[in-house]
């Protein structure tokens, strides 16, 4: 029995082979051909740090970004007036060159009229080159305000005065707007030429370059005027010539410069400084002659 268990042993024995597992990579070495390879070790990033904003900095930028904003600003402002202000300076060129306007001819005094008895001969041929010639001055058909200093020669327009005796201010402002289109418009409501009061004329010194009128800086020069200067005004083909006596600035909403006096005086009004509507410049003016006659020297009030 046992030398049979032995044979079965002997032919029934299993044999168990075991899988070789593959084995892991040896680290490769720098030595011969092996490069050796090793891992850093992963490292956390850094957050970046945020640049620090100091108190200079930012009055630096402020600074810099008021000074582009201004530079704007005048080249807008100067762009939108350009036609009143390209006035000043060639009004400026001029006075320095010693240019005189022709319109001084106008208030030019002339000593008084002489009237002299003119001998002529009997012969009709000798008299055609006895007769002086005529020397007539033509009024213009339109009403008209002259000032020779800063040689403008502008129509005036009236304004009715319904508006205003209704207080509708909106249509009022609407009205005068179109007439200052087409002059310098007689403030309703004011005296006229050779009645006695305040004759109040206002006109712009400068508006929208857009606008359709062609007197929107007729007054831009009226700046330059001086006291003592003449100003004249047709009137219903009637000659009128006052001298400036008072120049000042005043704000907007002073109506004083609008009220009626006992006494004949013009008002001029525009805005200034040229381009804004900030303050009113008012010039006063008495008349001294109408038609070639002196007329009483009054205080104006």
């Amino acid at each position: 029995m046992k030398d049979n268990k032995q044979d079965s042993d002997r032919h029934f024995k299993i044999h168990i082979h075991h899988e070789q597992r593959p084995q892991a990579k040896k680290p490769e070495h720098a030595h011969g051909n092996v490069v050796s390879r090793k891992v850093a070790p992963h490292k956390a990033a850094k957050p970046k740090k945020k640049p620090s904003i100091s108190l200079k900095g930012i009055l630096e930028d402020t600074g810099r970004q008021i000074v582009a904003s201004a530079i704007i600003l005048v080249i807008g402002f100067f762009a939108l007036n350009w036609s009143a202000y390209s006035q000043i300076v060639l009004n400026k060129l001029n006075q320095w060159r010693g240019y005189e306007s022709p319109l001084n001819e106008l208030v030019e005094e002339n000593g008084g009229t002489v009237q002299k008895v003119l001998l002529t001969s009997s012969d009709p041929e000798v008299q055609k080159k006895q007769i002086p010639d005529l020397n007539l001055e033509v009024s213009p058909i339109d009403d008209r305000i002259i000032i020779p200093r800063i040689n403008q020669n502008i129509p005036i327009v009236r304004v009715s005065s319904d508006s205003l005796l209704r207080r509708d201010w909106n249509t009022l402002e609407d009205e005068m707007q179109a007439a200052l289109q087409e002059g310098v418009v007689h403030y309703p409501g004011t005296s006229l030429p050779g009645n006695g009061g305040n004759t109040v004329i206002t006109g712009h010194s400068s508006y929208f370059p857009w606008d359709p009128g062609r007197f929107k800086d007729v007054f831009a020069l009226l700046h330059d005027v001086e006291i003592g200067d003449k100003i004249v005004v047709y009137y219903n083909q009637d000659k009128y010539i006052y001298e400036i006596s008072d120049i000042e600035t005043v704000s907007p909403d002073n109506i004083e410069v609008l009220k009626q006096t006992p006494d004949d005086k013009l008002t001029l009004i525009t805005c200034t400084p040229v381009g804004t509507n900030v303050n009113r410049l008012i010039v006063k003016a008495r008349p001294i002659e109408i038609n070639g006659q002196d007329v009483e020297v009054k205080i104006l009030r």
